[in-house]
């Protein structure tokens, strides 16, 4: 229903801001790129199902590999007592808690085409135990808001971009992103658990939250004695060797456990065809909408509205630059990405503006994208309040970003 309501929104928006303009200036262009950029967002959504296609076949086909072999069982074994805690809807051992392993590992290495399917296979696995199929149970909404928060251990993407706009260290916010992503991500689950009143102040609960955080600790402290330069090397290629890793060791216990490794992949590959055609509509819905409302400026008023009531109480508006990234964000990907490079070409990479623009991109994910694929591809259409958490962790991960850039790069 809340996503309804905000498709709606940005919609009806996008279009009263066009048509506001068009009054102001007389300028048709506007109304002109409004429709073309439902034509083109339609187009984009389409492709991108397409290529969905092909990485769900992929990776939906390994992770049947891994399920006959006995890989996602023994994960799931792992973590079974931390995720029955934040999960109690769940029942411990079940196979759903190695999927979502899998997803938010791959989320924090950065792998986004393995984690994709491996959240949609988590999904579809928690929605197996919902009595009312088109509403979110609290356990989907949890690993929603999980996702959505977007820890990110190893921001692959950003340095390869920083490093194309010319940066001098392209590394030199590869800490202030974990330090950000850590906090929204927390914020996430600290926001969603009050809501659902889960108890994070458990043994079991805080000893994983420790042990995460002391790993997280950790790998700072490795990356910190490292060179610039070999920090980007070991970004660049680890989560390249994590997934192949993955892959072989994947094919080489279905090998040893005896299976028909062929099979088994085929197999899992046929579910994730099926799944990427049912997502179509619901991918177009959000890309249309998001595309209007980037198309019709009404974006650009609200940044300049936002500058304006910032410069009445302080004399230091340069975050605001960067805002496009961060509200784009939650939006879409691509959008973000987008403005993040914009940022970096108008204001130059080492600038305040471009890395606080490349913490932002690194903040949070595409909250609505993930809900509309996620829950449009178990059909579920009440969201309860899946938005509200993971626009909660959103807006944690902008204020910290902004925090941290100051302390770093002020």
């Amino acid at each position: 229903m809340v996503l309804n309501y905000i498709w709606i929104a940005l919609v009806v928006l996008a279009i009263v801001a066009a048509f506001i303009q068009f009054c102001i200036n007389g300028d048709a262009s506007i109304l002109n790129n409004l429709v073309n950029s439902t034509f083109s967002s339609a187009k984009n959504g389409f492709e991108i199902s397409l290529y969905l296609t092909g990485v769900l076949s992929l990776w939906l086909g390994i992770m049947r590999i891994g399920e006959k072999s006995g890989m996602i069982g023994a994960l799931s074994r792992i973590v079974s007592p931390f995720f029955v805690k934040i999960f109690p809807g769940i029942p411990r051992g079940h196979k759903a808690f190695g999927s979502i392993v899998m997803n938010l590992s791959a989320n924090m290495l950065g792998l986004d085409n393995a984690a994709t399917p491996m959240g949609l296979r988590a999904m579809k696995e928690m929605q197996e135990l919902n009595d009312n199929k088109e509403t979110a149970t609290n356990a989907q909404i949890m690993f929603l808001v999980l996702n959505t928060s977007g820890l990110t251990i190893i921001p692959i993407s950003i340095i390869a971009y920083r490093t194309q706009c010319g940066a001098a260290n392209p590394t030199d916010v590869f800490l202030p992103i974990l330090i950000t992503t850590f906090f929204s991500t927390m914020a996430g689950l600290i926001a969603t658990s009050m809501v659902q009143h889960i108890n994070l102040l458990n043994k079991t609960v805080l000893a994983y939250l420790g042990g995460l955080s002391v790993v997280v600790a950790s790998l700072l402290y490795f990356i910190s004695s490292m060179d610039p330069s070999q920090v980007e090397f070991l970004s660049n290629v680890s989560s390249s060797l994590i997934l192949l890793s993955i892959i072989l060791g994947f094919i080489l216990l279905g090998l040893f456990s005896k299976i028909n490794v062929y099979e088994a992949f085929i197999d899992g590959a046929k579910e994730g065809f099926s799944t990427a055609i049912q997502i179509i509509p619901f991918l177009i819905a959000i890309l249309v909408a998001v595309g209007l409302f980037r198309a019709s400026g009404a974006l650009d008023l609200l940044i300049d509205a936002i500058r304006y009531i910032i410069g009445f109480f302080s004399s230091d508006t340069r975050f605001v630059d960067a805002l496009p990234t961060a509200f784009m964000k939650p939006l879409s990907g691509s959008g973000a990405r987008g403005f993040m490079i914009e940022c970096m070409n108008t204001y130059g990479a080492d600038s305040f503006v471009g890395r606080l623009s490349c913490l932002f991109q690194g903040a949070a994910d595409t909250t609505f994208y993930i809900l509309a694929v996620y829950f449009g591809s178990v059909g579920i259409k009440n969201t309860r309040h899946a938005v509200g958490c993971g626009l909660f962790a959103d807006l944690v991960g902008i204020v910290v970003a902004i925090i941290i850039c100051n302390l770093f790069f002020s």
